[in-house]
């Protein structure tokens, strides 16, 4: 397998290659658009690409080596590179770490992608489908129950309470899904989310009654006892 240098100054050669051959984009007379900036190759990002292929392969040996056999694995590396610059090595390692874990099969570098994301758990919160079963099962008032994540009570109220307890869960649960995986990515961006709030009760205010009104109630109450 080539190393660490010569995958670098191959990939540069290509990057510069096709940059040269690219189109332009017509524009007005006079004026030339601007390409786009191509994330910068690193040598963290060199090296997670090496060992994400290590890995792999001491993973899933026999996938491995029918996917890329002799040399394509050196020509595999050059494309999944290209292809995960905008990816920190951390998140490129995450994924290939978590497809060993949860999956029987080599990953594609789509697959790489999906699971590089933090995973719903790393952040306390619960999957989708037992998020739901939460929701549907939480006692009300809803603002008092004592949430697993407050991302499930932000679905489960997008969705609507009434909603959910009154359809069935092939209906009612893609729907609270939606809600619930759009309100985890607010999360995972960092987002803080509202705690609900629960409505402060009515003061009572008791006013004293006259002495007039006492001795009323005291006539009343003996004429009730009959003395």
């Amino acid at each position: 397998m080539q190393d660490s240098k010569t995958l670098t100054e191959s990939l540069n050669r290509k990057l510069k290659s096709s940059s040269a051959s690219s189109p332009t984009a017509a524009g007005p007379a006079g004026s030339q658009a601007k390409p786009q900036a191509e994330p910068s190759v690193t040598e963290a990002h060199i090296d997670a690409i090496n060992q994400l292929f290590t890995e792999l392969e001491l993973a899933y040996h026999n996938q491995f080596h029918k996917a890329f056999p002799g040399d394509k694995a050196n020509v595999a590396k050059q494309l999944w590179l290209h292809s995960l610059l905008d990816l920190s090595p951390e998140e490129i390692i995450r994924g290939c770490r978590r497809s060993i874990r949860e999956s029987a099969y080599l990953p594609t570098l789509h697959t790489i992608r999906e699971l590089s994301k933090p995973s719903l758990t790393e952040f306390g919160l619960p999957d989708p489908h037992s998020a739901y079963l939460e929701a549907c099962r939480a006692t009300s008032p809803k603002a008092d129950y004592n949430w697993s994540h407050i991302a499930v009570y932000h679905a489960g109220r997008a969705s609507d309470w009434y909603f959910l307890a009154n359809n069935a869960e092939r209906t009612a649960f893609p729907v609270f899904k939606d809600h619930y995986l759009r309100i985890c990515q607010q999360v995972l961006d960092g987002e803080e989310l509202a705690l609900p709030s629960t409505p402060a009760l009515p003061q009572e205010h008791n006013t004293p009654l006259s002495l007039e009104e006492r001795r009323e109630k005291l006539r009343e109450l003996r004429k009730e006892l009959g003395l």
